[in-house]
């Protein structure tokens, strides 16, 4: 299950972006929803919100662990909980398809556009969305051994 949630994010996130690039040129925005949402085709060169800017190998250092990390725990995720699974999947798909752009370029292509916040893209909803599951499992699973003790 997380191996194939992983190459799923892997592809769409990597799907879409080649289709922002071929179609659309740099710092163009279509709206989607005026002002409130748009596809905006930029390059990022550091992490969330512009952090440790031109920093490449250490974002291909911190994606190459997490991959490797996946792959090698794979049997023991495959047995536990759903939320490990998902997250751990979510992680693996986010992390790779960031990675590629980095290997690739430098930078990573960023396109939705809420406006009131940076620009990102699916690879770094996956990340953020599997860190999530797994941090939600292991606060249940500390809420319960207290429960318990």
């Amino acid at each position: 299950m997380p191996l194939g949630i992983g190459i799923l994010v892997f592809i769409v996130d990597q799907l879409v972006k080649h289709l922002v690039v071929s179609t659309m040129h740099l710092g163009q925005s279509l709206p989607v929803i005026k002002g409130i949402f748009h596809i905006t085709y930029v390059l990022n060169p550091g992490a969330a919100f512009g952090m440790l800017e031109h920093q490449r190998w250490i974002f291909i250092f911190a994606a190459c662990f997490v991959v490797l990390m996946t792959c090698s725990f794979y049997k023991q995720i495959q047995r536990e909980t759903l939320f490990i699974r998902l997250g751990a999947g979510l992680l693996l798909g986010g992390a790779a398809g960031n990675l590629l752009d980095r290997i690739q370029s430098g930078l990573v292509v960023d396109f939705l556009d809420f406006r009131i916040w940076p620009v990102f893209n699916i690879a770094d909803i996956a990340i953020c969305a599997g860190a999530g599951l797994l941090i939600y499992d292991i606060w249940q699973r500390r809420n319960e051994d207290e429960i318990c003790s």
